[in-house]
């Protein structure tokens, strides 16, 4: 029998409200949640109140527009802490970050997106909203294109197909020929450079972490102004390559 005959309609809808929040749409009313989701303001009123007692919606008392509420932060936190991975690599971030001298990422797959699961901050100046939970389109990221590159060839073929592509820089690669024979240089050289491919000005070397079984499930990265980073890059693409190889050998691999 079919899962979807089990799924609850009003708690689907309660769940897509949540979802319907972003970086770029951090406040929404009641107005523009129907509008978004297809469903009546009515329906979306009450199950807006609802989230709103359990503590996962708060209202903005000037704008009347609602935001996420702390019980998502308290929720966020709890996946992140169980996550193995997020402590062991925690570690060798913060030592990538002390030899370079720039911000560290660690970040996973997920839906055809990049999704960051960790940051350490360098003390370096650097103009980058990165935060732990943004996402990003895999296919104009360091970290991303690594984990696409690793993906099944059955899985990249179905994203080629099904991603739209947009044009960030120049430099985003937007043709999905060229971007499968750019993901499998990456294989198999073992790292990827993103050259302001997602933003005017920044620069970002990736690598792999494996797991015991040698399955790619994450990958790091150091970012940083472009005029920065590519006078050095070949010696940051080394540090980033040891220290992903150290968090993998961490997790089991060898």
């Amino acid at each position: 029998m079919a899962k979807e005959k089990y799924i609850l309609q009003s708690v689907d809808n309660a769940l897509r409200i949540l979802e319907a929040f972003s970086a770029k749409e951090p406040e929404l009313g009641i107005s523009e949640l129907s509008r978004k989701l297809g469903l009546s303001k009515s329906a979306v009123f009450r199950l807006v109140l609802t989230l709103q007692s359990r503590g996962f919606l708060s209202q903005d008392p000037v704008t009347g527009k609602y935001l996420l509420g702390l019980k998502t932060l308290y929720l966020g936190g709890l996946v992140l802490k169980q996550m193995d991975l997020v402590k062991i690599a925690r570690t060798h971030l913060e030592e990538l970050v002390k030899k370079s001298a720039e911000v560290a990422h660690l970040v996973v797959l997920e839906q055809g997106e990049a999704v960051f699961i960790g940051k350490v901050e360098s003390q370096r100046p650097m103009m980058m909203g990165s935060y732990v939970g943004a996402r990003m389109p895999a296919y104009c990221t360091a970290t991303g294109k690594v984990l696409l590159a690793h993906l099944p060839s059955e899985e990249l073929e179905n994203y080629l197909r099904n991603t739209t592509f947009t044009r960030f820089t120049s430099n985003t690669i937007t043709n999905p020929e060229k971007l499968r024979e750019h993901l499998l240089s990456i294989r198999t050289q073992g790292y990827a450079v993103d050259k302001e491919e997602s933003e005017e000005g920044l620069f970002c070397i990736a690598a792999p972490v494996k797991d015991n079984g040698g399955k790619v499930l994450a990958a790091i990265s150091i970012s940083g102004p472009a005029g920065r980073l590519e006078k050095r890059w070949e010696e940051f693409r080394e540090l980033v390559i040891s220290a992903a190889e150290n968090i993998s050998r961490s997790l089991g691999w060898n």
